[in-house]
């Protein structure tokens, strides 16, 4: 039997996941980090993409905009802006966004905002990202 971590994964709005998981992967700002029982402590920002817990065979999937991860040696706990499940994610949507922001950067207006066009874009292809691991996995 494997070691497992408690989990939790909190929004602004609500708390959507809180059980137990073999091996925790977050999206870090540096790289996907995997997460297991009796990690090193470890605070530090998240970039959109995708969440995974998996227990054995069973694998979890959900999407984060942002936001931090803190990891205790039993205990990880994903404070996101925004969290939804990978199966609740709309594709059309997703496609669309993305669209939207590199047609904003390729018209390349004087008043655009550039950053929030570049956070778009990294939402939405992080997104799509997460729809692709999500259809890999069934």
């Amino acid at each position: 039997m494997a070691f497992t971590i408690d989990v939790d994964i909190v929004s602004l709005e609500a708390k959507l996941f809180s059980g137990k998981g073999e091996l925790i992967a977050v999206p870090g700002l540096m790289g996907e980090l995997g997460i297991t029982s009796g990690h090193a402590q470890l605070l530090t920002a998240l970039k959109p993409g995708p969440v995974r817990i998996v227990n054995g065979d069973e694998q979890e999937i959900y999407y984060v905009s942002g936001g931090f991860v803190e990891i205790q040696p039993f205990k990880v706990t994903v404070l996101a802006d925004v969290v939804e499940r990978a199966a609740d994610l709309d594709e059309s949507l997703a496609i669309a966004s993305k669209q939207h922001a590199e047609q904003l950067l390729k018209d390349k207006k004087a008043d655009a905002n550039y950053a929030g066009v570049l956070a778009e874009l990294a939402e939405a292809t992080a997104r799509l990202e997460v729809i692709r691991r999500l259809k890999r996995q069934k």
